[in-house]
């Protein structure tokens, strides 16, 4: 016989707890998340309770770093510098990146200014073309300069 619309979804058929099952505590009903969140803080009593003893010997951790222990060698635990304790007159050492991008720089500054002076094989070359240039700009003008005294000494000559 069909369903109807709607269908049963793939997960199964709820199960229901009996009463005896409840008070007996074996439910097979999940734990809800207060319940599962009182057992943890019971637990973490336990383990701070057990850390108080051994405060001295270790730092104080923050947040959830007590609680969960991890194991990752990548993680980069922060380095706590106390300001009594900074060493002023030690330079701090630069990262690869950082060294690499000073690098270029100095040397980008370096190669400009050769270039003002006129030293880099690409300054000859630039100040080889302007002085082309300014070659051919001298030498328009004075053909213009005679080709107008050409013209008015024609000028000239017509009126006369």
């Amino acid at each position: 016989m069909g369903r109807g619309k709607f269908k049963g979804k793939p997960t199964g058929r709820r199960q229901f707890s009996t009463h005896e099952d409840m008070i007996s505590g074996e439910s097979s009903r999940p734990r809800t998340f207060r319940q599962k969140e009182a057992e943890e803080e019971e637990e973490i009593d336990e383990v701070e309770s057990e850390e108080e003893s051994d405060e001295d010997t270790q730092q104080k951790s923050k947040g959830t770093e007590g609680i969960i222990e991890i194991e990752n060698p990548n993680l980069v635990k922060p380095k706590n510098v106390k300001a009594k304790d900074i060493d002023l007159d030690r330079t701090t050492e630069l990262s690869r990146r950082e060294r690499e991008e000073l690098e270029k720089q100095r040397a980008h500054e370096r190669y400009m200014k050769l270039q003002e002076q006129g030293k880099t094989e690409q300054a000859r070359k630039d100040l080889d073309r302007l002085k082309l240039i300014r070659e051919q700009r001298a030498e328009a003008a004075k053909k213009r300069e005679e080709e107008k005294a050409a013209k008015e000494a024609k000028k000239v000559e017509a009126r006369k």
